[in-house]
């Protein structure tokens, strides 16, 4: 009989912490709030995934994992079926691939990407509830929240500034958690699931503005469910891997300069604190460009002869390239995505190609831009200052960028995005009818009827 452990009591390690708060998934009761909060976090991840169909980024992974023509009933969208990990390694590539995902605001990375292409392949697989599929998303993003989290002086924001990109580090723990739950671990096999995704984690930050960037959310998915598969057959690992001390944090921190969060899991929700992206680009660049958007319509046809951006430290680490060479590289570059929103530009998929970056009303104003940090804004502000030729200076303010949880979207913002994506991609009617899926997520059958309108017909039939 397996021996519950009391996460309350002070003495536990973090890990068994962890396996007891993951095997008490399936009972745990969510409130409506936070099941509310899963649905959309789906529906947004199988928008940016859906709209990442066609590409360049996604086609070597699809070949590749098409060509191993492994068995099993998960289905890859807009593919075939085959096994679990090798759809999360595809599903999880297209959700990142346009950095449109979502972005958890203490740092926890891309949290949906990883556990909800691990918990849909594996539901897919397995024939698990929607019940139970939602608990175990829940469960992932919890765990991988808290283990990345801690905001500017926290865990994530202190790897990124060493180069290490915390999605594929913590989305191999996410995943795996997710995977525990569906598979039904019991809790020493949880720990060894967690010790297999911890010596695995790594990613560089150096990946940015290239498609290994979005290959780190599949292949985080990918791995966490190997790593639950492999603990389910008896596979042991070192089960002190995320203590303080001596193993993950230690490793990717050495200095120790971290305020590594508590496994507070009755705290709080994490997922309600979750963000959301209204711009195809870097969360670190959506506070400077909501203000820039407002100052569009005031220097339209007029000679901007000076910008000037107040920003948080961390945009710099984030999106400090001023010189991007790619329409990928744009998403990362705070004074492109500046000047895009002054010359009017909405800054949806469609905006970040070859002729917007080669646009010369918009390249013309990257040496006019002056971007500083200010130690005392919070993340999610902006101060922005635009000289206009024998005008007065324009200011615009982001106290609290959209899609933060202080300044959520709306359902009709969610509503356009999705269908901005899925459209080209599957026309209307299913476009629609997917989107009504995946709102009533908790209805019995929504998982196979979700499976059918992704299937490798799909694109064919909207065509």
């Amino acid at each position: 009989m397996t021996t519950k452990v009391n996460i309350d009591c002070g003495v536990t390690t973090r890990s068994r912490q962890i396996a007891f708060y993951v095997a008490e998934a399936r009972n745990r009761d969510f409130p409506t709030e936070v099941l509310k909060a899963a649905t959309m976090a789906l529906v947004d991840f199988v928008g940016v995934a859906v709209g990442a169909a066609n590409d360049a980024t996604i086609r070597p992974v699809r070949r590749v994992a098409e060509a191993w023509a492994a068995g099993g009933n998960a289905r890859i969208f807009l593919g075939p079926l085959t096994t679990p990990a090798l759809a999360a390694l595809v599903n999880g590539t297209m959700a990142h691939a346009m950095n449109y995902d979502d972005s958890h605001q203490m740092g926890g990375g891309h949290i949906s990407c990883p556990c909800w292409s691990a918990a849909l392949a594996l539901a897919g697989h397995l024939g698990s509830s929607e019940k139970e599929t939602l608990a175990a998303f829940i469960t992932g993003f919890e765990v991988m929240a808290r283990l990345g989290g801690g905001g500017p002086t926290g865990v994530g924001r202190n790897m990124q500034r060493r180069g290490f990109h915390p999605t594929s580090i913590f989305g191999r723990i996410g995943a795996a958690v997710v995977a525990s739950v569906l598979m039904r671990l019991d809790e020493p096999k949880i720990e060894h699931a967690l010790g297999v995704a911890a010596t695995t984690a790594g990613g560089l930050r150096g990946s940015v503005g290239t498609p290994a960037k979005p290959f780190h959310g599949g292949k985080a998915a990918m791995d966490g469910i190997l790593a639950a598969e492999l603990a389910a057959q008896g596979f042991e690992s070192a089960t002190h891997l995320l203590e303080k001390e001596k193993g993950l944090f230690d490793a990717f921190i050495q200095d120790r300069m971290v305020d590594i969060p508590p496994l507070d899991f009755a705290a709080r929700w994490e997922l309600l604190r979750n963000g959301y992206k209204p711009y195809a680009s870097c969360r670190a660049t959506h506070a400077s460009i909501h203000a820039a958007r407002t100052l569009a319509p005031c220097v339209l046809g007029k000679k901007i002869t000076r910008v000037h951006a107040k920003v948080h430290p961390h945009v710099m680490v984030a999106a400090g390239n001023f010189n991007p060479a790619t329409p990928l590289e744009c998403k990362f570059s705070a004074s492109f995505c500046i000047a895009l929103a002054l010359r009017g530009y909405r800054l949806v998929v469609p905006d970040f190609t070859e002729a917007t970056m080669n646009d010369m009303t918009v390249r013309e104003l990257l040496p006019l831009i002056k971007i500083d940090v200010d130690q005392e804004l919070p993340p999610y502000a902006a101060h922005l200052e635009v000289h206009v030729e024998r005008e007065d200076c324009l200011r615009a303010y982001t106290d609290v960028a959209l899609g933060h949880a202080q300044n959520p979207m709306s359902e009709q913002d969610f509503h356009d995005k999705f269908h901005g994506l899925v459209e080209p991609v599957l026309g209307p009617e299913k476009s629609g009818q997917l989107y009504a899926c995946l709102k009533q997520f908790e209805q019995a059958g929504t998982i196979r009827r979700i499976m059918e309108l992704l299937d490798g017909d799909a694109r064919r039939g909207a065509a």
